[in-house]
């Protein structure tokens, strides 16, 4: 795994690393910059972590993101919240530089894809025929999450959880004994600096799981030492928080509380 660096090479380095604002966002913020990717490897399976937040296991041809939670904004706009509804079109901005990227045989979407069973309904026309060429390039395998475990009308399969060898990826993680990668919790960690504390979505990983963080526009996150992360790594782990253009690995007890 990647070593932890230095805070004042962080600060140094921190006008560069910056990741691209959720709006407006354009595929061509990330598609032509070289990128660093961070190896890690799971029941002798090697992976490689994306800066833009996404998982890719070469030998499969398989590239996974988490969370995308297409929609979110027109789900928040129903609800009376008026937010910029254009997190759809820069998630999937982002989803197809990935592709370009990486050009995998699979994309593997883990969970909570759309904001809720509806949201493929609420695309506009021209996300939906973006989504729909997007799944034209690759197979997309869809595995249902807490928002939305019966997702209609998607083109590729859905499933509950997936299988690579001995590796189960299933949304929300069950704390059992088999290696897993998962999502659902949106990690994200915080590192003190000279110029203050810094908060980044991350991945968190040890020798037996992986939580993958947030991929959509509109999405939070949640602390890597909250109980409900860290009750999942009790030996500890790495977060590897995300840059522009490479990632940043702290041991869990070197990051701040949030």
């Amino acid at each position: 795994m990647l070593q932890a660096i230095s805070i004042g090479h962080w600060l140094a380095r921190w006008i560069r690393i910056r990741a691209p604002s959720p709006l407006p966002a354009g595929e061509n913020l990330w598609h032509h910059r070289p990128v660093s990717l961070a190896p890690i490897h799971l029941a002798g399976t090697r992976f490689l972590l994306d800066p833009a937040g996404a998982l890719l296991c070469p030998e499969a041809g398989l590239l996974a993101v988490a969370d995308l939670h297409l929609e979110k904004g027109s789900a928040c706009a129903h609800r009376g919240q008026l937010v910029p509804p254009y997190d759809s079109h820069v998630t999937l901005d982002r989803l197809a530089a990935l592709l370009r990227r990486h050009q995998p045989k699979t994309l593997l979407a883990v969970g909570d894809s759309f904001h809720d069973n509806a949201a493929p309904a609420r695309l506009s026309r021209a996300d939906a025929a973006r989504l729909h060429a997007l799944t034209q390039q690759t197979r997309f395998v869809w595995i249902g999450g807490n928002h939305d475990p019966a997702p209609a009308s998607l083109p590729g399969d859905i499933v509950p959880e997936y299988r690579l060898g001995p590796i189960v990826f299933r949304h929300q993680s069950e704390a059992t004994r088999e290696p897993e990668i998962s999502g659902h919790y949106h990690p994200k960690a915080r590192v003190a600096t000279r110029a203050g504390t810094i908060a980044r979505p991350c991945f968190v990983a040890d020798h037996q799981r992986v939580l993958l963080p947030a991929f959509g526009a509109y999405t939070g996150g949640l602390d890597v030492q909250n109980p409900a992360i860290a009750r999942l790594f009790p030996r500890g782990g790495r977060a590897f928080l995300l840059g522009r253009d490479r990632l940043f690995s702290f041991g869990l007890t070197e990051l701040r509380s949030g």
